[in-house]
């Protein structure tokens, strides 16, 4: 996410849906100078981001999960791209989510793990695990070489009600996901776990717990970020089932 020179403010005007649907007039929107996007090498990208600086970005933080934002670090952010509307908000309904064939046999691989609440935050087993992860995953990807800084830059922030869930297999850290609460939904900000167990599906294992978080919470949405229509990272997301996607109208159940 762009730092504070990087953003540019934008009037009231520019985005009167997003700055209505935080209902003050007092919040700012900065824009993001064009940056490469992540999911289309020729394509540039930008996002909308509320003010870094506002005192109550805890209070923003779930209307702004409503209206389709993300955290990443400090920073709520939506992409707000000139020629392009591919990235849309997603969110799983949580009372009327259906295991389907492969969740289940997911839950079965996976019965030997304990999954554990534990606060968000640095230390050398997460930092060593999410270096494996990124060099395997996301090579010369720019995040590949994670300092404990860029961990805890990426991962939390001060105001945010974050938790981490850990998957292990004994005292084995395999997983966590970084996890962010407030009473309008469930945010699965990140996930990142052991890449040499690629047969647990541990990704779709964290989604799946997730979920059995949020049920006994009583919350009512997990917000999954961005869907991208025909992309292969983006993919699983639709197996989530009813999965709502935001539109012009609002939310709405994926065809």
């Amino acid at each position: 996410m762009a730092g504070p020179a990087n953003l540019r403010c934008l009037s009231q005007q520019a985005a009167p849906d997003v700055e209505s649907a935080m209902r003050s007039d007092r919040v700012r929107l900065f824009q993001t100078l064009p940056h490469a996007c992540g999911y289309f090498p020729d394509r540039t990208a930008q996002n909308l981001v509320i003010d870094p600086a506002a005192p109550q970005l805890d209070q923003l933080y779930g209307p702004a999960l409503e209206r389709g934002f993300r955290r990443a670090g400090g920073h709520l952010y939506f992409p707000y791209c000139s020629s392009c509307r591919a990235c849309t908000p997603c969110r799983i309904d949580v009372e009327r989510f259906r295991l389907s064939r492969s969740q289940r046999r997911c839950l079965k691989r996976n019965a030997d793990l304990q999954v554990v609440e534990s606060m968000a935050g640095y230390n050398s087993e997460r930092h060593a695990l999410y270096e494996r992860y990124l060099r395997q995953r996301h090579p010369g990807g720019g995040m590949d070489e994670a300092d404990a800084s860029d961990f805890r830059r990426f991962l939390t922030a001060p105001w945010s009600p974050t938790l981490f869930l850990e998957l292990r297999e004994g005292p084995r850290l395999l997983g966590v996901a970084v996890t962010d609460i407030s009473l309008h939904g469930l945010s699965a900000v990140y996930t990142f776990f052991e890449p040499d167990e690629t047969e647990r599906s541990l990704g779709t294992f964290a989604i799946l717990q997730q979920v059995e978080l949020a049920k006994r919470r009583g919350i009512p949405w997990i917000y999954l970020g961005f869907w991208i229509e025909g992309h292969p990272k983006m993919d699983y997301k639709r197996y989530f089932q009813p999965l709502q996607i935001r539109t012009v109208d609002g939310w709405v159940d994926m065809p």
